[in-house]
């Protein structure tokens, strides 16, 4: 009987560790994760598993709110979008949580098996749309403090510098359809998660920029309703194909 409670107090000993350092790597209890907090996590998320271990996933109960915090875009929007912090500080954020993003955070879920079928499509798919929200404002941040330092806003250079801008935001946008040429590496549910995410962001992208040059994304767009089987999918095609129609864009020939 002693040893028995012994091996029983053990566990729990070991149990509470385990969930103090799972604590201290992931810290759920904090409001928004800083950039600071993203290095760590994504860092974790990366080099802290070994090959075969399961990563925090959305059907683990114990490790979904994980990947709930890490895809949650409100830990930048609290700073990107508050009117009374500065453009410089809130630009400064922003490259933080773009680079992070871009180079190491879009890595982690990109795993797929010997049937070349993603093994976290889901949590992929949501670190793909929380770039795609953060996209929106890191570009404009960056115009935003382009125009405050320019002694000429108006100029044909400055323009143009904000032009460039936006054509590699909607070249950005443009990357996260390539999906659906591996369209087969996806569920029904994952493909209905990567529609979610162009019915989502890319109506955003074309109000915030309605006259910028879509002309290459109108010509992806029209290629791969023809091309894809998912009907979820050609269905927000077709509704973007049809946004950028509507606002009369000049098509560069």
């Amino acid at each position: 009987m002693k040893k028995n409670n012994l091996i029983l107090i053990l566990f729990s000993i070991t149990s509470l560790i385990s969930c103090k350092d799972n604590n201290d790597v992931f810290p759920l209890d904090t409001k928004y994760w800083t950039v600071e907090d993203y290095k760590n996590v994504v860092l974790e998320l990366n080099y802290g598993y070994k090959s075969g271990e399961k990563l925090p996933n959305f059907n683990d109960p114990e490790t979904s709110e994980i990947v709930k915090k890490l895809t949650d875009t409100k830990n930048f929007e609290i700073v990107l979008d508050d009117t009374e912090l500065g453009v410089k500080h809130k630009k400064e954020i922003s490259e933080g949580f773009f680079d992070m993003w871009k180079s190491d955070m879009s890595s982690i879920f990109t795993e797929t098996d010997k049937t070349d079928k993603y093994l976290y499509e889901l949590e992929m798919l949501e670190v793909q749309k929380f770039g795609l929200g953060l996209q929106l404002r890191y570009f404009q941040l960056g115009n935003d403090n382009i125009i405050e330092d320019s002694d000429d806003p108006n100029s044909d250079y400055i323009k143009g510098l904000l032009n460039s801008n936006i054509a590699a935001l909607i070249g950005n946008y443009s990357i996260y359809l390539d999906d659906i040429n591996n369209e087969k590496a996806f569920t029904d549910k994952g493909l209905n998660s990567l529609a979610d995410g162009i019915d989502n962001y890319f109506p955003k992208l074309i109000e915030l920029h309605p006259n910028s040059d879509y002309s290459e994304m109108k010509t992806k767009i029209e290629l791969l309703i023809n091309k894809t089987k998912s009907e979820k999918i050609k269905e927000s095609l077709q509704k973007i194909l049809e946004l950028i129609n509507s606002k009369k864009i000049e098509i560069k020939i």
